[in-house]
């Protein structure tokens, strides 16, 4: 019998918990699932009960968290990524192997070493994006190598969307994963990424001004802005010298020349606490962010003015959609403008229980073979079954699950802090996703 701890079982969990359930009895697994909202896990493991435990953990308690990863022999942490170095840190002192779907945090690449001292295994990056995006691109990258290609150019958009059946509001959104890092998204460094040989960089304040069309056939037309980083994995990708590669987020057209005006507002700002009260209204919440001069008529034209947008103009009603010219209670006194935004888009784009959601991921490969340019489109299309089983669990949880089996049964033969980039590791994550409704389809063009 092996024993699987997961850490957190908020929204991308329900998935990986269902797998992890109906593999438990061949597998011999014994499952425990770690949560501090004991009622939300004890839903998703409901029928499990017979392999799957629920205990309740705070997992910013060191010594809880430290005596419940000694019991078992697998950790998989859904927990927020600010919390993943300290699980890692348990888990290198007690000598377990270990699984999270976030990017590699820069503190862990100086412990690669211990963990394979330690025979250790640290598997990251095992979600959809990043995840999914890898295996699959890596996937095509390595086949057009073993071909003799010359790799010209890659871009890929991935985005965590609401499904058109259940697009009812103006921004076409609706939260199928993290809010936070929905409303934080792209603050940091600035974007960057290269085209045609030369470097480009997208500052914060202009990166949701600076979007592409990108057509998915069958599924519709978005916009894409940049990632904060496309250009670090040019060396784990093996195309150090590529010309022209691009990652980004994929959004419902219009949505980011509204959210751009939430970013000039400063409604996304992290930095500072407001000393609004729990009373103030969603009025005197955006009055805040105005000079006085510019308050001589309505608030919603107010706004628009001065951001050098038409008071007519869709940016403006979406904003007006969401209640921020009215007079609702923000509720909570003494957050950061940006976790005040939060509170009012949690209500506003919530999933209802019979929701669906989108994911959708688009890869352009451009290669020379032979004197001739080519490319391929590669598409993935997931559409969720309700808002507890979202595409988003599904391609979150499902690759953890497989990466989890593959580790447990010894076919994870590499040690120390892992990427899904090798054979080994994608060929059967891809394969058994695709037996499970996740598969890519690929379009291929001579130029």
């Amino acid at each position: 019998m092996r024993s699987i701890l997961l850490l957190g079982a908020g929204r991308s969990a329900s998935a990986l918990i269902q797998y992890l359930i109906q593999h438990a009895g061949g597998q011999q697994w014994r499952i425990t699932v770690a949560e501090r909202d004991m009622a939300a896990a004890k839903r998703l493991v409901h029928g499990g009960e017979d392999v799957a435990a629920v205990v309740e953990l705070d997992a910013s308690k060191a010594e809880d968290r430290a005596a419940l990863i000694a019991k078992h022999d697998l950790v998989i942490s859904m927990l927020p990524h600010f919390m993943h170095m300290d699980v890692l840190r348990d888990c290198l002192r007690l000598k377990k192997n270990v699984i999270t779907p976030s990017y590699v945090p820069e503190d862990l690449w100086p412990l690669d070493a211990e963990f394979k001292a330690a025979g250790l295994v640290v598997l990251n990056e095992m979600g959809v994006d990043p995840g999914i995006d890898h295996m699959s691109a890596m996937r095509i990258l390595d086949a057009l190598r073993a071909k003799g290609a010359r790799i010209e150019a890659f871009e890929s958009y991935c985005g965590g969307l609401v499904a058109p059946e259940s697009d009812d509001n103006p921004w076409g959104y609706k939260f199928s994963w993290n809010p936070r890092n929905v409303v934080l998204a792209g603050q940091g460094p600035a974007a960057r990424y290269i085209e045609q040989g030369e470097l480009k960089y997208i500052p914060y304040h202009k990166l949701f001004r600076r979007t592409s069309r990108v057509e998915i056939p069958g599924v519709g037309a978005f916009e894409g802005y940049a990632n904060r980083d496309s250009l670090k994995y040019r060396e784990m990708y093996g195309i150090a010298g590529i010309p022209t590669m691009l990652r980004g987020t994929l959004r419902k057209a219009g949505y980011s020349a509204a959210w751009d005006a939430l970013v000039q507002l400063g409604c996304t700002e992290d930095g500072f606490r407001m000393e609004l009260p729990a009373d103030a209204t969603w009025a005197e919440y955006v009055r805040a962010f105005l000079p006085e001069t510019a308050l001589g008529q309505d608030l919603r034209t107010a706004a628009a003015n001065y951001l050098g947008l038409d008071p007519r103009g869709e940016e403006m009603d979406r904003l007006e959609w969401l209640g921020l010219f009215g007079n609702g209670t923000i509720g909570q006194a003494g957050l950061s403008p940006a976790a005040t935004l939060q509170r009012l888009l949690e209500a506003k784009w919530v999933l209802r229980p019979e929701d669906k959601d989108l994911l959708a991921m688009w890869h352009r490969f451009r290669y020379a073979l032979n004197g001739r340019t080519h490319e391929i489109h590669a598409t993935l299309a997931v559409t969720g079954m309700d808002s507890t089983y979202t595409a988003m669990a599904r391609t979150v949880g499902l690759p953890m699950a497989i990466g989890a089996k593959l580790l447990l049964n010894g076919q994870v033969a590499d040690r120390g802090v892992l990427l899904p980039l090798r054979p080994s590791l994608y060929d059967p994550i891809l394969d058994e996703l695709a037996t499970l409704g996740i598969a890519f389809t690929e379009l291929e063009l001579e130029l």
